[in-house]
């Protein structure tokens, strides 16, 4: 099994970094730095897959992959 992709960008309006997890719905975090983002939301992937697996909900296979992976010349 791969990982989780994750996406990290700068939010004007929020003056800091968003870090999301497209597979899991909602699970997205907030950080000063893009390094602070990143930890912010492996953190919440630990608690939305333990939440998840507790009230015995589906966990998604990771399946995220954005345009410039999908090309079968750029490798994974």
């Amino acid at each position: 099994m791969t990982d989780y992709h994750i996406n990290i960008f700068f939010s004007e309006e929020d003056g800091g970094y968003i870090a999301d997890i497209p597979d899991l719905p909602h699970c997205s975090a907030f950080g000063k730095s893009p390094e602070e983002a990143l930890a912010e939301v492996l953190t919440a992937k630990t608690a939305w897959l333990e939440a998840a697996k507790a009230e015995g909900k589906p966990i998604p296979e990771p399946s995220f992959k954005p345009v410039i992976y999908q090309s079968s010349k750029v490798p994974v």
